[in-house]
């Protein structure tokens, strides 16, 4: 029987025992051939074209097949570490998390946090700015430079419930990282495969946002 190029490329397009290939890689080769066929049949005769640009054209394809299969492999890695990462965030639900925020939800309770300095400072403040606009300073004083630990108890400061801006007020520190302690509600996978945590003193924040883990509160025997 005789065999060239082209029908032993058409005998490989074909799916081997056992293997399931991608529609749309399988559409992507069959208007290739075709065009390739067309192309061979409408040559001059007289100028014919080099083979080797035949072969190079097949290896375009083949390339390009290899591509789209590493692609789809990709998304199909990226989609289990999304749901390994759902299982694990998931065993912390209810432990004492650290969360870099620039607001916080006050619900009544202390809310405590850490202020990271780059340098010294001769005056550093907390500010805390509600919805209205209205702002509530907690003096913190000279510090040195490193991780600073605060509390903001709104009993005493007069603070309804609700969210605020967050904030560090420093002459020598433009933009103080800030992190603040609450407790890991929930862990949730979105239509659009994107991971969100729950936490009580911050709300719906990214993973990446969670900077410690503190463990969970012990519980009370009844």
């Amino acid at each position: 029987m005789e065999t060239n190029l082209f029908t032993n490329a058409a005998a490989q397009s074909a799916n081997p025992p056992g293997v399931a290939l991608n529609g749309a890689s399988n559409e992507g080769r069959d208007m290739f051939t075709k065009l390739l066929v067309a192309q061979i049949r409408n040559q001059d005769p007289l100028s014919p074209q080099d083979p080797a640009q035949f072969v190079q054209q097949l290896t375009q394809l083949s390339q390009t097949e290899a591509l789209q299969n590493l692609a789809s492999l990709t998304s199909a890695n990226a989609s289990v570490l999304q749901s390994m990462q759902v299982l694990a965030m998931g065993a912390q639900v209810g432990s004492n998390v650290m969360v870099q925020t620039d607001h916080v939800t006050l619900d009544g309770a202390k809310v405590r946090g850490e202020a990271t300095l780059g340098s010294a400072s001769a005056k550093t403040s907390l500010v805390l700015t509600a919805s209205n606009g209205q702002q509530v300073e907690i003096v913190m004083g000279t510090l040195p430079a490193g991780t600073h630990q605060f509390s903001i108890d709104p009993v005493a400061l007069g603070l309804p419930a609700g969210s605020y801006a967050l904030r560090v007020a420093s002459e020598s520190n433009p933009s103080v990282p800030l992190a603040v302690q609450g407790r890991l509600d929930s862990v949730q996978l979105g239509t659009g495969g994107n991971v969100t945590v729950k936490v009580d003193t911050v709300g719906e924040v990214a993973p990446a946002a969670i900077t410690a883990f503190r463990g969970k509160a012990p519980t009370t025997a009844i």
